[in-house]
């Protein structure tokens, strides 16, 4: 069995890495942390402009219809240059949202528009820093109107509509519902948070009596939800693997350079096994990561499982190769000026964006159990 990548998907990634090399380092990334913007839009511009944000969605919608395979080679690039663009919630959960749930003719309206890079989506699922759960989902949705908080919520600031996880009466996971709203209106408030990654702008937002309108059915948003994060939790994966390995090489390069009683540091036994057990814990991320794209594409009934074991692996991986890249800098590594700081920033993001490490855990667990109990 081949789980490589096509050659086709290989050119693709090629050709992403060659424009975010050129397009976006690590100045524009620092850029971006200590000034106002809210994304790199001139990065955003060249991405839409080889497409990148209608990877997956149809031809007939304007979009190039493509596979989760290339949109996974897509997030590796992405996450291995740290760019500052709101891929993971406009490219990702919003396209993929509406893909799932949305009537033909919110598919219509809003696909398009986000292929062409015109509209710009995002999620608003939390209402503080509690973990989500069914019972602690306040956001009122009823006769068309929206009423609630919603914090934080990535490129709140910078999104054209949002996906809202709202309550629409009921009891439990039936009581939630997902809605559309377009957010240049009036009933919407925007204000702007301070996150662990100011290169990912993040925002409260507050709907008061904001106009809206279902996505997908009743009563079903919980359901939706939770495909919906499994299929993110395998692309997002991707973008970790990218990042780690991304962190890894930059603690290699430096190792090998510094010196230090006379000889690169690289040689000595203790950075050694640091950057082994970096790339110990990518490949294994790697791995999951590869199967859990394999259950995505072709829709197995192993995804759920996948997903969670890819989201795992890949947030571990992450976590620690963020954190040795720094160590293995030293003192350096610890001040404003080094770029380490980048990775470490978006793998503490990264591993919050879809629910805690602690939560994939017990979903990993709780499925396994599930599948040996069958």
């Amino acid at each position: 069995m081949n789980f490589d990548f096509s050659d086709d998907q290989k050119l693709l990634k090629d050709q992403v890495r060659k424009f975010l090399n050129d397009k976006c380092p690590m100045t524009t990334v620092r850029r971006v942390l200590e000034g106002p913007e809210t994304h790199a839009a001139e990065v955003w511009q060249g991405l839409i402009d080889l497409g990148i944000p209608g990877t997956t969605i149809p031809e007939a919608h304007g979009g190039l219809g493509l596979g989760p395979l290339e949109l996974c080679v897509v997030a590796e690039e992405i996450g291995r240059s740290c760019a500052p663009v709101p891929f993971e919630t406009s490219v990702i959960l919003a396209t993929e949202a509406l893909k799932m749930a949305g009537s033909p003719a919110q598919q219509a309206k809003w696909l398009p528009l986000l292929a062409q890079g015109k509209a710009v989506g995002t999620v608003a699922l939390a209402e503080g820093p509690q973990p989500l759960k069914p019972r602690g989902v306040a956001t009122r949705f009823g006769n068309g109107r929206l009423n609630g908080v919603k914090l934080p919520v990535t490129d709140g600031e910078l999104a054209t509509f949002a996906i809202v996880l709202v309550n629409t009466g009921g009891q439990g996971e039936r009581a939630l519902s997902l809605a559309l709203v377009d957010l240049a209106q009036k009933g919407v408030t925007r204000r702007r948070l301070e996150t662990v990654d100011p290169t990912r702008k993040h925002a409260e937002l507050t709907f008061a009596d904001a106009t809206a309108e279902l996505l997908g059915a009743e009563g079903e948003g919980w359901r939706v939800l939770e495909r919906l994060q499994d299929a993110a939790a395998v692309y997002m994966a991707f973008a970790q693997v990218g990042g780690a390995e991304a962190a890894m090489w930059m603690a290699r390069d430096y190792a090998l350079q510094r010196q230090a009683f006379g000889r690169a540091i690289a040689s000595y036994q203790a950075i050694k096994h640091k950057l082994a057990d970096c790339y110990v814990k990518l490949e294994i991320a790697r791995s999951n990561a590869y199967y859990g794209a394999m259950m995505l594409t072709e829709g197995g009934a192993d995804l759920p499982l996948a997903a969670a074991a890819a989201r795992v692996a890949a947030t571990d991986a992450y976590d620690y190769a963020a954190k040795e890249n720094i160590q293995t800098h030293g003192g350096i590594g610890f001040t404003w000026q080094a770029d380490t700081q980048f990775h470490y920033r978006r793998a503490r993001l990264l591993s919050l964006s879809l629910g805690g490490p602690m939560a994939w855990k017990d979903k990993l667990v709780t499925r396994l159990e599930r599948k040996n109990a069958a």
